[in-house]
């Protein structure tokens, strides 16, 4: 009985010096403030390029117009006209290879261009419209979903097909991309992923 009489004794020797002790505390406890972290750099290959000057958006979906390219053959290049782009919102293109033509997309969200391979394989869908709102592309064929950043695929029958990203430059009011570039993710576009 001695014993836990101690022990009770020492519990509340504890408690009181706890007590004392944060009763001298300060009343407000500020605790540091984090510096930020550095953000991530950007993928310099893939990052949409912002700072285009688009027409007001048009209301609703944004079906695709078709615009011409200029190809270098020396520099293996393709460019659209930017001013193409801000005057449509949401173009698609075709290229002539030895292997037959192929399209892409050129599109504006949120003030940022993105092109992606246009095909939407099991359905053979060349069209896509953009809804900036909901920041998805939407297969003109098939309605199938896919979101308009990433070119992943949220629903319906051709989910499995992403869109693939170009890389691509803005050069004196031009857009430029690889040749070799649009063929790999055209061909990427084809297989399920």
């Amino acid at each position: 009985m001695l014993k836990k009489l101690g022990i009770g004794a020492t519990l509340i020797s504890v408690i009181f010096i706890l007590t004392a002790c944060a009763g001298s505390m300060p009343a407000a406890i500020t605790e540091p403030t984090p510096s930020p972290s550095p953000e991530p750099a950007p993928a310099p290959d893939l990052e949409p390029t912002p700072a285009v000057d688009p027409e007001p958006r048009p209301s609703g979906s944004i079906k695709a117009t078709w615009v011409e390219v200029n190809v270098d053959p020396g520099n293996r290049t393709v460019s659209i006209p930017l001013a193409e782009l801000e005057d449509n919102w949401n173009t698609h293109f075709r290229l002539e290879t030895t292997d037959g033509d192929i399209d892409f997309m050129a599109y504006i969200l949120e003030g940022a261009v993105y092109i992606r391979a246009n095909v939407c394989p099991p359905c053979r869908s060349v069209g896509f419209s953009l809804d900036e709102d909901n920041r998805i592309l939407i297969c003109d064929r098939c309605a199938t979903i896919f979101d308009a950043e990433t070119g992943s695929g949220i629903e319906g029958a051709c989910v499995d097909y992403p869109k693939a990203a170009i890389a691509y430059e803005i050069v004196d009011g031009q857009i430029v991309a690889s040749e070799t570039e649009l063929i790999t993710a055209y061909e990427e576009t084809l297989l399920p992923g």
